[in-house]
C-alpha cells in the first residue's frame, strides 16, 4: 500500500482539532475611491469546540449562520478575525503560507458542489494527481498514474476513468473524484463542507457510506457540515448546532435527537419529516415567527430571543453562556432546563423518533 493510503495514528487522547473563541468579521465598507468601513458582519461570533481523532461532529444549522465560514477558518482559506485554531496541539492561526503548506497535507476539504469544484481543463488524473506531485509525495509520473488508479479504485470508481474530464463523470462519480482528491494527500482530518446536498437520495447513501468506510479503515476526522438533519444524525458522533454565527447546542448525536434543550434545536427537529403518516399527523410542529436576523446587525442578548417561544426579560438583555448543562451536552439558553422547556421536551419526543 502507498503512503497516501496508510493508517493513520491512533489517538493519544487529545483532541485533533480544537477551535477556540473562533470569530470571523467581514467589514462592511461604503464609498467607491475613498472606502470607509461603516460596519462588520459577523459570520461567526466566538465559537468553540473540539473533535477527536476519529471522530465525526456534524455541523447544522439554516443558510447563512456561519457553517462554512467555520469550515473556511479552519482551513485557513480565510483567516480569522480572532480566536485560535489548534490542530494537533498547534494554533495554526499563527503560521505563515510555508508553515501552512505542510499542514495542508495533513487538513483535506471536500466541497459541496461536484460540478464546480473540479477543473473542467483537467483530467481526472491530473486532478487526484496533482496534490501528491506538487508535495512531492510522489517523483515520478509512473508513480502518480499508479496512486490515482489505487485511490480511483478505493472510492469505488473504475480505473480507467483517469483519463476523463469531469464533464463525462455523473454527479456521483465526481464527488468520489473529490473524496479521492481529498484522501491523495494521506490526510488525518477532512472538512466535508455540504459534501451530499448537490446529490440525489440515492447517490447521498452511497457517499455517506463510503466516508463512513473510509473513516473506519484510515481512522479519519471529519468536520461534516451539513443542513439535512437526517444526514448528520446517521454520520456523526456529536452535533452542533449554529445560529447566526453562535453554537446554540451541543452534544452526541443520539442524545440531541432524543432529548434537545435549545429551542431552536427543537424547531429544527420538528421540522423533519417522519417516514410514518399516522405519527407525522399526530405530532407537534415548532413554527416558529419573524425571519433570521442580520449578521450586520444582530439582536443584544441572546441572538435567538427574537423567535424563541421562551423567551424572557433575560434573553433579550443578558448573552446566554456557552455551558455544560449535562454530561456532555453543552447549550447556550438561559432556561434550557426550565421546568416549561423540559415540558416541550417531553411533549415533544417523538418528533425525533
Amino acid at each position: 500500500m502507498t503512503e497516501a493510503l496508510t493508517q493513520t495514528a491512533p489517538s493519544n487522547g487529545q483532541p485533533l482539532l480544537e477551535v477556540k473563541n473562533l470569530r470571523m468579521y467581514f467589514p462592511v465598507t461604503q464609498g467607491i475611491v475613498l472606502q470607509r468601513r461603516v460596519g462588520e458582519v459577523k459570520a461567526v461570533d466566538d465559537i468553540s469546540f473540539s473533535i477527536n481523532q476519529g471522530e465525526t461532529l456534524g455541523l447544522v444549522g439554516e443558510s447563512g449562520c456561519g457553517k462554512t465560514t467555520t469550515g473556511r477558518c479552519i482551513l485557513q482559506l480565510t483567516r480569522p478575525t480572532a480566536g485560535q485554531i489548534l490542530f494537533d496541539g498547534e494554533d495554526i492561526t499563527k503560521y505563515n503560507n510555508e508553515q501552512l503548506r505542510e499542514v495542508r497535507k495533513k487538513i483535506q476539504v471536500i466541497f459541496q458542489d461536484p460540478y464546480s469544484s473540479l477543473n473542467p481543463r483537467m483530467t481526472i488524473g491530473q486532478i487526484i494527481g496533482e496534490g501528491p506531485h506538487v508535495h512531492k509525495i510522489t517523483t515520478s509520473k509512473q508513480e502518480t498514474e499508479s496512486r490515482v488508479k489505487e485511490l480511483l479504485a478505493l472510492t469505488g470508481l473504475p480505473t480507467d476513468l483517469h483519463s476523463r474530464y469531469p464533464h463525462e463523470l455523473s454527479g456521483g462519480q465526481r464527488q468520489r473524484v473529490g473524496i479521492a482528491r481529498a484522501l491523495s494527500m494521506n490526510p488525518s482530518f477532512i472538512v466535508c463542507d455540504e459534501a451530499v446536498s448537490a446529490l440525489d437520495v440515492s447517490i447521498q447513501a452511497q457517499v455517506i457510506n463510503l466516508l463512513e468506510e473510509l473513516q473506519e479503515k484510515f481512522g479519519l476526522t471529519y468536520l461534516f457540515i451539513a443542513h439535512d438533519l437526517s444526514v448528520v444524525r446517521h454520520i456523526s458522533d456529536r452535533v452542533a448546532v449554529m445560529y447566526l454565527g453562535h453554537i446554540a447546542e451541543l452534544a452526541a448525536s443520539r442524545t440531541l435527537y432524543e432529548l434537545p434543550l435549545h429551542p431552536y434545536t427543537q424547531a429544527l427537529l420538528s421540522a423533519v419529516p417522519i417516514p410514518d403518516p399516522v405519527v407525522e399527523a399526530e405530532r407537534e410542529h415548532v413554527i416558529l415567527g419573524g425571519e433570521v436576523p442580520s449578521p450586520l446587525n444582530p439582536p443584544p442578548g441572546c441572538v435567538f430571543h427574537p423567535r424563541c417561544p421562551i423567551a424572557t426579560d433575560i434573553c433579550r438583555s443578558e448573552v446566554p453562556v456557552f455551558e455544560e448543562k449535562r454530561q456532555g451536552h453543552w447549550v447556550a439558553c438561559h432556561h434550557a432546563l426550565s421546568e416549561r422547556n423540559l415540558a416541550a421536551i417531553e411533549g415533544g419526543k417523538g418528533q425525533a423518533q
